[in-house]
């Protein structure tokens, strides 16, 4: 087969032999593709800066057994600063963690590459409290566009109002109201607790563009809990563990201790 040349971002790499790369890619059309650059850790190569984490390129391909390979790269956008300054790197690698973990080959998302840019280009510049509410915006909407997308205006299951310490459901994606949840089981497994501040949160951050999410002025204990609900989301219905996304919650955690 010909090679063919596709826009991706890369996502994360992964050692081969003594000098070749495994470069993980999501591609614009949202399909995951593994790539291996040839000589990538070898001193002067071509490849090596070229296939860094949260790198946008255009490259060359070409079709292999089992892994494509590299035979070109120019690099779009290099996010130079999300590998430069340590809480943006925490952020940006859940955004490259999730995305590992929930896309697969040939199975096209078209919306999650232009989400995935957005959200690190948003992140290159952010600080402090910003940067958690566009971890949260990105696991929300990135959820969304694999068909988990959560509801927070009524009772997931029967539709009826719901109050201000109402439990998510996180198999139906949305809160349940004390008919449909009894009380005591409301933070055994398959609940996670909503407080009305992180659902109102998390339904704004669903209706902000990723560029409006700095300017919304979300209080930092509000998207902490919002956080915690979305993190307990995603767990649930993506079956593989996320290092990235763990690290990050210990890492707020910690930081939420000491304040």
């Amino acid at each position: 087969m010909a090679p063919y040349r596709i826009r991706a971002l890369a996502l994360k790499k992964t050692k081969l032999g003594e000098s070749d790369l495994i470069v993980t890619l999501l591609a614009e059309d949202g399909c995951q593709v593994r790539a291996v650059a040839k000589g990538a850790r070898k001193s002067g190569s071509r490849f090596g800066g070229r296939v860094e984490p949260f790198t946008v390129a255009d490259l060359m391909l070409r079709s292999g057994r089992t892994l494509e390979t590299i035979t070109d790269v120019e690099v779009v956008v290099t996010h130079a600063p999300l590998r430069e300054d340590y809480d943006r790197a925490q952020a940006a690698s859940v955004v490259a963690d999730f995305l590992d973990k929930a896309t697969v080959e040939c199975q096209r998302e078209d919306r999650l590459f232009a989400l995935a840019c957005a959200t690190l280009d948003a992140m290159e510049s952010a600080e402090g409290d910003t940067l958690l509410a566009l971890v949260v915006a990105f696991l929300l909407k990135g959820m969304a566009m694999h068909g988990y997308r959560p509801q927070f205006d009524a009772c997931v299951s029967c539709g009826v109002p719901v109050g201000d310490e109402t439990p998510f459901a996180l198999e139906s994606g949305g809160p349940a109201c004390d008919g449909c949840c009894a009380a005591d089981g409301a933070l055994a497994a398959g609940f996670a607790p909503l407080p009305q501040g992180a659902r109102n949160a998390l339904r704004v951050l669903m209706g902000a563009r990723m560029s409006e999410v700095g300017s919304l002025g979300i209080p930092v204990r509000v998207l902490a809990e919002a956080f915690a609900v979305i993190r307990a989301f995603v767990a649930w219905h993506v079956p593989a563990r996320m290092k990235a996304l763990g690290m990050y919650a210990s890492e707020l955690a910690r930081t939420s201790r000491e304040l």
